[in-house]
């Protein structure tokens, strides 16, 4: 049976949507990963969000794989569709999207609830409108700090950040702090067919741009 959320917490919930602020985009909104990255995902694994199968990324061998921490209650929550049609238009051409719910961002507000309660939140309140996501979600977990999900530490080791900024510090709840730190909920990373991190988007960038960016990648990979 389908869990559902209490009317009565729909209207804050909302509300802290409407008030998730993030950091100012930066001029660039992607950056290229470095040349010698050392090891790959494969070597990784998660639990997904109902929390029945753990998944080793090896097995996304061969695929173009997009990873992006996610989060129900946020500004940018309505980048959630468009993953799902960005996963629709590039599936034949071996893209994958995974989503990793977070809730380190802004007064740590973006996803309080459960792993169970995610799902329903984004059916019934943000996006809502039956919205269902059409791409792997796996467990709530943390993407900065000493308890951070080890295949974010890969992924943001092999990549810098498009920002130097890392934000106001009331906005940052996680020790250590690192330069190549996630800043927000929604920024992604994209992974070649042999494990590797390709690029790296800051939360801002718009789907569209992230799009465009891998179909020329594509292109090119295509032509060598």
């Amino acid at each position: 049976m389908t869990a559902q959320l209490p009317a009565s917490s729909l209207f804050p919930l909302l509300l802290v949507g409407v008030m998730c602020t993030n950091p100012k985009p930066p001029e660039k909104v992607k950056m290229d990963c470095y040349k010698d990255v050392k090891g790959t995902i494969y070597e990784y694994d998660a639990l997904t969000l109902n929390g029945k199968e753990h998944i080793r990324f090896k097995q996304y061998a061969g695929k173009h794989v997009l990873f992006v921490n996610v989060a129900t209650y946020c500004g940018l929550t309505a980048q959630y569709p468009e993953l799902n049609a960005l996963q629709d238009e590039l599936k034949p051409w071996g893209l994958v999207v995974l989503g990793f719910p977070c809730n380190q961002f802004g007064t740590r507000n973006q996803e309080p609830g459960e792993n169970s309660e995610i799902l329903p939140g984004l059916k019934y309140v943000r996006p809502g409108r039956g919205y269902v996501p059409n791409f792997q979600l796996f467990e709530k977990g943390d993407v900065n700090g000493k308890t951070e999900q080890k295949v974010f530490s890969f992924l943001k080791l092999s990549c810098p950040h498009p920002s130097e900024v890392l934000g106001s510090f009331r906005h940052i709840s996680w020790e250590p702090v690192k330069v190549h730190d996630i800043r927000w909920n929604f920024e992604k990373f994209l992974v070649g067919p042999n494990g590797v991190p390709v690029m790296r988007w800051f939360h801002q960038a718009p789907i569209s741009t992230v799009r465009s960016d891998i179909l020329e990648y594509l292109k090119q990979l295509k032509t060598k």
